[in-house]
């Protein structure tokens, strides 16, 4: 191990063109990491706090970086995210803001592997565990938050769960993304794209469920193997209580309602995963979806846990949710997103380790899923920001 011998910030873009916090960790033998924190467009309420960028930088510049320079060894991530930690004294990275943070603890993470001479995915996993290869879900139809005029769901992901590498489930993923676009114009339906580079069409659902159906169907039958597909519903961005539940356009469902609703939704598509399809704070109805249909699809919490372990042991406790989904800058360190990983996998949920919609070129997640063994990960599947993880995931399957 090494001492960290600087810590430099700056504020360089993210995929929206707002900014974001980069960081260079440099060591007293000359380790070098950099990273980018992300930023999400649909947040829940837990989160850790992201603080204006200028802000960030100045706050850990003046509280964080002192406790990090000539005090801690880069090869110690827990040390490390420790430091942060101490220098920040809340429990929500209100002070020094969870992007300067996250991206710190990735720099020093990545500065940790270059001493050591390792991959980054072997470095977390001598600190953690892993060696196996996560399947990628690829977000192909997008609408919610992440794009205007377009589905009410946010996300319709393509699920390559027969793929037998991360190189065919990529290239899969990309070939469903392509079909539906083919689709779309066969149709006659226009359409851009949202935030992170999937066909945002001004269709209604209905309409979005029966594309993925016969574009997942096609490539299938193309590759091989199967594909299946699954959904991001963001529940929190649907639920309004003065409407008095889930409001779909016109039409507004009780919890009861949304309930029967994702359930007869997991029946009629066989649907893989189902991410936040109620609110983030009803973990009753999460428990009894999970009850209903949990044997037969991942029920995932985003907003519901938002990374945090002590909202995971809630989710346990009343068996909320069979899956969560992991976002290192939804809690702040990297020993913070594999804490909630371990707890989850020692309670039989699966994690999912997620991007953000607004992002960077920063690879660290790809490298996370493969060190913590998580079953998924969520990538997107078109844009230089998402296929930066996608190929480093190709480059890492064939080099590990």
């Amino acid at each position: 191990m090494t001492l960290v011998t600087d810590v430099s910030l700056r504020r360089v873009l993210d995929s929206r063109g707002n900014e974001t916090v980069e960081a260079d960790v440099q060591t007293e033998s000359g380790g070098f990491g950099r990273a980018k924190a992300p930023s999400g467009a649909s947040t829940g309420e837990y989160e850790a706090i992201e603080l204006p960028v200028s802000e960030a930088i100045a706050a850990a510049r003046e509280t964080a970086i002192p406790r990090l320079v000539g005090e801690v060894f880069a090869g110690d991530q827990r040390e490390v995210d420790a430091a942060l930690h101490a220098a920040d004294g809340t429990d929500d990275f209100s002070d020094i803001g969870a992007n300067s943070a996250v991206a710190i603890s990735m720099a020093a993470a990545k500065a940790g592997a270059d001493v050591a001479g390792l991959p980054l995915f072997q470095h977390l996993g001598g600190t953690f565990r892993g060696d196996t290869f996560p399947v990628p879900l690829g977000n192909v139809i997008g609408g919610g938050e992440h794009a205007a005029d377009a589905t009410h769901i946010q996300e319709f992901l393509a699920a390559p769960v027969g793929a037998p590498s991360v190189e065919e489930a990529v290239f899969a993923n990309a070939a469903v993304h392509q079909e539906v676009g083919e689709i779309l114009e066969e149709r006659g339906v226009p359409s851009a794209k949202g935030d992170e580079g999937a066909w945002a069409p001004s269709i209604d659902d209905s309409e979005a469920f029966e594309i993925m159906a016969e574009a997942v169907e096609t490539v299938a039958d193309d590759v091989g193997f199967d594909i299946r597909f699954g959904l991001d519903m963001a529940g929190a961005e649907l639920y309004d209580a003065d409407a008095g539940g889930y409001v779909y356009g016109d039409k507004v469902r009780d919890t009861d309602e949304q309930v029967d609703y994702v359930a007869d939704l997991v029946e009629e598509y066989d649907l893989v995963y189902v991410e936040d399809p109620l609110d983030e704070d009803d973990f009753e109805a999460f428990a009894e979806l999970t009850d209903r249909v949990g044997d037969r699809t991942l029920v995932c919490g985003d907003d519901l846990f938002v990374t945090n372990v002590e909202r995971l042991e809630r989710g346990i406790e009343q068996g909320a949710a069979n899956s969560i989904l992991v976002k290192p800058n939804q809690i702040g360190t990297l020993s913070d997103a594999v804490d909630a990983v371990e707890r989850a996998i020692e309670s039989g949920y699966d994690p999912v380790i997620s991007h953000r919609s607004g992002e960077t070129e920063d690879a660290t997640i790809a490298h996370l899923a493969v060190a913590t063994d998580a079953p998924y990960i969520k990538t997107g599947t078109v844009g230089g920001e998402r296929t930066a993880k996608l190929n480093e995931l190709i480059r890492i399957e064939q080099n590990a």
